[in-house]
This record gives C-alpha cells, structure tokens and sequence, in this order.
C-alpha cells in the first residue's frame, strides 16, 4: 500500500463552518512537498464522523483531483452502519480512492464473530484495498489477533491501522499476520515501537504539521537506523504530547494555524482548546529545535 509516513489530514473549514477547498489543496501541497508517502481522508483527524456524504465526496475529489496519483489516497469510509459504509466504499472506490480505511464500528460495537460479518461484508463489495483501523479508545471494541487472522485472508482486506497503544498486542499481531500483510502504527508516540516489531510506517497526525519530521524517523526505521529513530522520536515527543493534551483534532488543528494553514475550528461536539491549552502548545512548538532540513 506504501512504505513510511502517511498523513491523516484535517478537514480545513471556513469561519462560517464550510469546506474551505482553497486551504484543503494548500495541506496537501505542503504534505507532498515533505516526501509525505500516503494522505488519508476523511478519517478520524479528518473529522469523518461530522461530514456529510456530499462534503466527503468533495474532499476526496479533490484530495484525488491535486495528489493526481503522486501517493495513495487512503479514504475513511467506515462507520458503525455496515449499508452505509458498503456505500461510501462504493463511492470511494468510483471517486478514484486507492484504498478505504475502515473503523471498527463504534456505539452499536458488535461481537468478534460480528466484526468478521461487517469487514468481510464490505471488502466483498468492492475490489478497493481494505485498511482495518483498531482504535477501540474512541469505538469501544478492539479487533483481536484471531480476527485479524480471519480477516487477512481475504484478499481485499490487506493492512491493519493499529491505535490501541498496547505494544504488546501489536508484538502478538505482528507475530500471528502474514509476512505480505501491511501493519501501521496510529499512534504518533508509538512510532519506534510499533516499526521496530516490523510496521511500514505510521498513518500520522503529528505529520500535519511536521511532515518532514515523521518522514524522516519512518525512513531512519525502515533503514533499522535505531540510534536517528531514537534521537528523532525522543526530540518529537513534547510536540506529540501537546498535540495529544486534547481530543485529537482540536490541538492539531491549531498547531496547523500556528504554521500559516489556516484550517479552522473543530465542528461541535469538538470546541477550539482551552487558552491554556493552547499557550502550551504553542511554547512547546516555538521551542522545538526540529530535527530534519
């Protein structure tokens, strides 16, 4: 699918609460130009959940329309109706995606038996690849490893986002799934870790802001350069805890105005940070050194 750091990019909004298309192309530009190796849609920091049909549609045409297949499209179609995400796969899928990530349903939540029924009803109607996304934090159910076994045979289902912060967990998946699966780490602190048992790379929201940054510790890992991973990881941590002081996108979102990109509010629920908050995020970005360029 790739190989290294992959964005999961915020959704820019406009003062009055609309799609603002302009700074949309903007963060894409400016994930390309940092060697950014995949840029997901829609997602969990793209605030997928409060998109309508019509505005994911419109991102993704768009996301697709600038990238024009300089790295993989990744949308976020999953969501806690298996109808409704066989749906927006399809649409994924017509709109030129490169592949669709798909949440464990969350809420409803569903059985491990039932989680096999959701994934393989979706990867069954289309020929798109298919990204398992383990966060259970924000859905309350967690794929186990017998599942993503399960899951990883069929031939549409072909990576695993894996967020549940359980090193552990991703030391037995690493160890169970079959050496051609893909397997990526979704925590930003987790990067070393997680790569060092053998995923890819990362589907990051550090990289939103700092996408040469996570690129950079992806490529030192993947090359088993431990000691720049070390010293690169180590020096990001501060920012990855600031970035995280709050439910993610709220702080990133304003490190991304801090850098000049202009991407707006968070929608309700989700509310700007706390003007504490907030002055440590930015005395935390202002005393980063950088480490790359």
């Amino acid at each position: 699918m790739f190989k290294g750091a992959g964005t999961a990019l915020a959704t820019p909004f406009t003062s009055t609460g609309e799609l603002d298309l302009t700074v949309f192309e903007q963060l894409i530009e400016q994930q390309l130009a940092a060697n950014i190796q995949a840029l997901v849609v829609g997602g969990t920091t793209g605030e997928g959940s409060t998109l309508t049909n019509e505005e994911f549609e419109t991102l993704l045409k768009t996301a697709v329309r600038v990238m024009a297949g300089r790295v993989p499209v990744i949308a976020g179609t999953g969501t806690n109706n298996t109808a409704q995400t066989i749906e927006k796969t399809q649409a994924a899928e017509r709109l030129g995606a490169d592949a669709a990530m798909l949440v464990t349903p969350y809420y409803n939540k569903t059985s491990q038996a039932g989680l096999v029924a959701h994934f393989t009803a979706v990867a069954d109607a289309v020929s798109l690849p298919i990204m398992l996304y383990n966060v259970p934090s924000r859905t309350g159910v967690a794929i186990s490893v017998e599942t993503a076994v399960t899951l990883a045979k069929h031939p549409n289902i072909q990576a695993f986002k894996e967020a549940s912060g359980d090193v552990s967990f991703m030391g037995e998946l690493m160890t169970a799934l079959p050496n051609d699966f893909a397997v990526f780490c979704g925590n930003d602190d987790q990067i070393l870790p997680y790569m060092a048992w053998g995923a890819q790379g990362v589907i990051s929201v550090l990289s939103n802001p700092y996408p040469a940054e996570t690129q950079a510790l992806a490529e030192a890992l993947l090359a088993n350069d431990y000691d720049t991973a070390r010293r690169i990881q180590s020096d990001l941590m501060p920012v990855i805890s600031a970035l995280f002081s709050d439910v993610n996108p709220i702080p990133v979102k304003a490190a991304l105005e801090e850098i000049g990109i202009a991407v707006g509010a968070p929608r309700l629920p989700l509310v700007r940070q706390s003007e504490a908050g907030h002055t440590h995020l930015l005395e935390t970005m202002r005393s980063y050194k950088g480490v790359v360029g």
